[in-house]
């Protein structure tokens, strides 16, 4: 039987990362290949070295192009599997492209970190794959619950989070003891700049407090790089406000796994980075100081004993997690681990011709909608006639849907159900589907 080829589409650093290093864990024997897909948020020349880092997979089965140059690898040299990382939005562009070639490839997708609340919108994105890859006993609960609410048909299958799955496998053992109070930064949360320049002057008042020791913010890019998620008040900006700074607090845009090397503990709000961490031992603050909300993204760690506050990180009081905890939570035995199992069996039903359709959801809009909804993601990059035409009718009509929102706003319900009937005609292409 011939190896499985698996080729992986990602664009930003974050799915980039995560496409790598799921593919450099997969079983031996397998072919696997990594397509960067050159968007308005591809990652940069750096962003892409440091996401490769450590990933296991091999630079040289790592190429970048354009939209149609993927398709037109699709049809010239058809995979087994397309893994596809990347933002919802993105996913269902590339599925639809993915589904038209014949025979098609399977379809597996998930996303890049701790996906605790589950929703339902990652799904909706993601409803023309395959397989949805989770990495947590409780998010195949949780994920599986919000499938059968919404109705939706979907398989999940668990994968160790490829990042602690290569801490694991890597330098726990040989690690002789950091010094370094590591703090992970997150371009999400929290979200508001006052709360933002709180944490700064708490990275301050932590280096102040212990001279003898770095702390080091590590953030995911440099200024002018893109991210998977836009950052505000980003913390180089903030920390230049506040004046002179200690010398023992500096800025890291370098791979977090050599962060973690010289690390005495992390601190995050809610960052896979504390998987990551704690996958090679090494003790975390979840920083709890705005409390702990779905906004967030930090209700996985309500019982998992690593909530600390600001005095909790100036002091360096690091939690190792609550027995239990673990298990349930990112850290379970990789034997449970069932990924490439359920991949392989998938690409023997698509080599017997017995795979299932997977067709695409309908929605109102045909393919003006679709053809939106491509531009939209590809930007500049997405040339076609189509695209050019999606956006000489749906920009106007996204600015008519803003405004006719305002307008409801206004009328506070009156006449509602007209205005409900028009902004829904319009919304159905309209909809900015990167929301």
């Amino acid at each position: 039987m011939r190896p499985v080829r698996v080729v992986g589409i990602a664009d930003t650093d974050s799915y980039v990362k995560w496409s790598a290093a799921l593919l450099g864990g997969a079983p031996r024997g397998w072919a696997v290949s990594l397509f960067i897909l050159e968007t308005p948020l591809v990652v940069s020349e750096r962003q892409r070295a440091t996401a490769l880092a450590g990933s296991g997979m091999d630079a040289a089965a790592v190429r970048r192009g354009s939209f149609e140059s993927f398709v037109a690898s699709l049809a010239a040299d058809p995979p087994d599997a397309v893994v596809i990382g990347a933002r919802g939005p993105l996913v269902r562009v590339v599925a639809r492209a993915v589904a038209e070639n014949a025979p098609r490839a399977v379809m597996v997708t998930g996303l890049p970190g701790v996906a605790i609340p589950a929703t339902r919108k990652a799904l909706v994105y993601r409803s023309q794959c395959d397989l949805f890859v989770v990495h947590s006993h409780r998010e195949r609960r949780a994920f599986t619950a919000v499938a059968e609410e919404s109705g939706l048909v979907q398989d999940f299958a668990l994968a160790t989070l490829p990042f602690a799955a290569h801490a694991q496998d890597g330098s726990r053992a040989s690690r002789s003891g950091g010094t370094d109070l590591v703090f992970a930064a997150q371009a999400l949360v929290p979200r508001e700049r006052a709360e933002r320049l709180r944490v700064a002057r708490l990275l301050v008042r932590a280096a102040e407090a212990d001279p003898s020791r770095r702390v080091v913010v590590k953030v995911r890019g440099t200024k002018g790089e893109q991210q998977t998620h836009a950052e505000r008040d980003a913390y180089p900006g903030l920390l230049a406000e506040l004046g002179p700074l200690p010398q023992n607090l500096v800025v890291s845009s370098g791979p977090m796994q050599a962060a973690l090397d010289e690390a005495e503990g992390l601190v995050t709000i809610s960052s896979t980075a504390a998987i990551e961490a704690l996958a090679r031992g090494i003790p975390v603050i979840a920083l709890d100081s705005f409390g702990v909300a779905r906004e967030l993204i930090n209700e996985v760690f309500a019982e998992s004993g690593l909530l600390g506050g600001d005095a909790d990180v100036c002091a360096r009081r690091f939690r190792h997690p609550a027995q239990g905890w673990p298990y349930d939570n990112y850290l379970h035995d990789r034997a449970d681990d069932d990924w490439a199992s359920r991949l392989s069996g998938l690409v023997r039903l698509r080599r017997e011709g017995s795979l299932p359709a997977r067709p695409a959801r309908v929605r109102r809009g045909g393919r003006l909608r679709d053809a939106w909804e491509r531009k939209i993601v590809l930007g500049s990059h997405d040339r076609s006639p189509a695209g050019v035409a999606a956006l000489v009718v749906g920009v106007p009509l996204r600015v008519g849907l803003r405004a006719l929102n305002r307008v409801r706003r206004a009328l506070r319900g009156e006449d509602s159900a007209v205005s409900t009937q028009i902004a829904l005609g319009i919304r159905d292409l309209a909809t900015d589907p990167a929301e």
